[in-house]
């Protein structure tokens, strides 16, 4: 078994989630594809991650052009950071069409038999 990262494309590769790693190889070549199929069968041999680096695989080799990113953009615990942060805020979000039945601390809770309308 090879423990070696070194000749690794992505040199992160083990801390990447299934996801993340879907994204990261887009700008890899076959060869370097080849390289992580291997390392993933001497190792932890993940179902998930052999398909989706196969697939890619399939891909490039009927055409689909590499992407112009870059393998190392996205380091692993950094999602979810964009510049741009979640549009949403109290500010934007509508209100309520009605309190839970539970209640609100402005608004007491009713009980089930006494529900109208």
């Amino acid at each position: 078994m090879t423990t070696d990262h070194g000749g690794l494309p992505l040199p992160d590769y083990d801390q990447l989630s299934v996801g993340t790693l879907e994204h990261r190889i887009r700008a890899l070549s076959v060869p370097e594809l080849d390289r992580l199929l291997h390392y993933e069968h001497e190792h932890a041999d993940r179902a998930m991650v052999v398909q989706v680096l196969t697939a890619r695989k399939r891909q490039l080799d009927a055409g689909a052009p590499l992407s112009g990113g870059n393998p190392a953009a996205s380091k692993p615990g950094t999602a979810g950071r964009g510049r741009g942060g979640s549009p949403v805020s109290p500010a934007t979000s509508p209100e309520p069409a009605s309190p839970p039945p539970h209640g609100t601390p402005d608004q007491r809770g009713k009980p089930k038999g006494d529900r109208t309308g």
